[in-house]
């Protein structure tokens, strides 16, 4: 759960989408959107969960999907004149990134995915 809306979010995600994770997390480093960190972050979280967790090398994997999808949305008012309230809508995102193996070593039948989603972030203390 990210708090930054999915529409921004996306913005970054379809920049990135289509590049191998390395190159991915370059461009992001440098990117001036906010949601840029966030993503950064998801991604690099599951480059290591493909190398440590399913032991698959990290030159062979490319970006099969990025999902960004709307969480709860926090709902505030504002006051204004004449005793009335204006609703404030603040959206949260969140992020899937799914890798894909492209070794030749793996049977055509057989494709490894290795998921991470972004969670919330931690406090101070936690």
């Amino acid at each position: 759960m990210v708090r930054l809306s999915p529409r921004k979010l996306q913005l970054v995600a379809d920049s990135v989408r289509h590049l191998p994770p390395q190159q991915a997390l370059t461009s992001l480093r440098f990117m001036n959107k906010h949601g840029a960190v966030f993503l950064a972050k998801v991604l690099k979280q599951a480059l290591s969960n493909a190398t440590n967790n399913h032991n698959l090398a990290a030159a062979t994997l490319k970006i099969k999907h990025i999902y960004i999808e709307a969480g709860p949305t926090l709902k505030r008012w504002q006051a204004v004149s004449r005793g009335r309230g204006h609703e404030i809508l603040k959206r949260t995102s969140h992020i899937k990134v799914i890798l894909e193996s492209t070794a030749s070593s793996l049977p055509t039948t057989v494709k490894r995915e290795v998921k991470a989603v972004a969670g919330r972030p931690k406090a101070k203390g936690e």
